[in-house]
């Protein structure tokens, strides 16, 4: 299987160029709500204290759609490291 666009036909090529345009304005739309629900995750964490993790990924596991959970996940990462750079 080759991954050079070039040796794809249009009709993959158009198709991969779709998935992209959807993807992208997925993102577009939902970023705003990403780093909401990524900072509500990151506030419990002094209540859930060591249970934290294993509630996070139960709660990222039960979002839908999974590129959206990715989303959030990446979020609740980037908020992680610029905490523990803060310190």
């Amino acid at each position: 299987m080759s991954f050079n666009l070039a040796n794809m036909s249009f009709e993959e090529r158009a198709q991969i160029e779709a998935e992209k345009a959807r993807l992208f304005e997925m993102w577009q739309n939902n970023l705003g709500k990403a780093k909401g629900e990524a900072a509500r995750l990151i506030a419990e964490k002094p209540r859930r204290k060591g249970k934290w993790a294993e509630w996070v990924r139960a709660e990222l596991d039960g979002m839908t759609p999974p590129e959206y959970a990715s989303m959030v996940r990446s979020e609740v990462n980037k908020l992680m490291a610029a905490a523990s750079t803060n310190r």
